[in-house]
């Protein structure tokens, strides 16, 4: 994206210590659209095991990475992601658990996917730890290239005419500017690792098709559970998810093939997705950034 007046240029990421009240939100926060709310809310459930992964794995890098600006800009990654996982760890705890949703299945595929399939493993040489490091840094390369778009999305997406919750929507919108804020990171640590085009395309691969399968999965859980949902099978799921895009309460599939796209394009930056002005514009307005402040 090409610098404009309003371009902010580099921003120093630092973590905000926010908290939001859900005690009268119910579990369909947007009230127009019961579908996309429960898909939405789906995300809840995978990111926070997948947020403290990252974190563990950026601090197994920070001791290789010399570069004091990289080094920098991993802390307030780590930072971040791990204000991100508390704060929708509270969410689930003060709004689904306490209105009798059962959380524990589908916080148990987050934790069996980013501890046990993709954790630190014992192996046998440096070398080979070094390589499984890289591979893992690689993916989450892929994985903040769609953070990146989901939360671009967010920023702009008009649930408010779907009466959507102002604190859950806040919630999801600070996140969002904040993956926005910090997208270039994750980028840079895989090139300084030396991740190449071929390894980078493969993980973006894996890291859209796995998380759309895992969304897929827990927000089928969710909508079961939910008695004001009667019609909660996976082809409805997967219907709604579609619906939602052309009414705008969620991305349409055209733009998550659209970013996967152009993370395949040889000369990608995370610098074409998203408008690091707006999230920051954001964070200055969003009521719990600013009760942090």
């Amino acid at each position: 994206m090409p610098k404009t007046l309003t371009d902010p240029g580099v921003v120093a990421l630092h973590a905000r210590n926010v908290a939001f009240d859900v005690s009268r939100t119910p579990i369909q926060w947007i009230r127009g659209d019961a579908f996309a709310s429960h898909i939405i809310s789906a995300i809840n459930f995978v990111l926070p095991e997948g947020e403290r992964w990252f974190c563990e794995t950026f601090n197994e890098a920070l001791p290789l990475i010399e570069d004091p600006e990289l080094r920098e800009a991993v802390r307030g990654f780590i930072g971040q992601e791990a204000m991100h996982a508390q704060a929708h760890d509270e969410v689930l705890a003060d709004l689904f658990r306490s209105q009798g949703i059962d959380t524990a299945p589908m916080v148990a595929i987050a934790e069996r996917i980013f501890q046990q399939m993709l954790g630190p493993r014992n192996l046998p040489t440096a070398a080979a730890r070094h390589k499984h490091l890289v591979a893992r840094l690689a993916l989450i390369g892929g994985i903040e290239n769609l953070t990146a778009l989901l939360g671009d999305w967010v920023l702009t997406a008009p649930l408010e005419e779907y009466d959507a919750d102002p604190a859950v929507l806040d919630l999801f919108r600070w996140h969002g500017a904040e993956e926005v804020e910090h997208r270039m990171v994750a980028h840079d640590v895989a090139e300084y690792f030396g991740v190449g085009y071929f390894q980078r395309a493969g993980a973006l691969g894996i890291a859209y098709a796995g998380f759309l399968l895992l969304l897929g999965r827990v927000a089928h859980d969710l909508v079961k559970q939910d008695p004001d949902m009667p019609d909660h099978s996976y082809a409805r799921v997967w219907f709604e998810l579609v619906r939602g895009g052309r009414r705008g309460t969620l991305p349409t599939l055209r733009s998550v093939g659209w970013s996967a796209a152009l993370g395949l394009h040889p000369r990608f930056t995370p610098e074409w997705i998203g408008n690091t002005a707006q999230a920051v514009a954001y964070l200055a307005k969003s009521p719990a950034a600013r009760a942090a402040s």
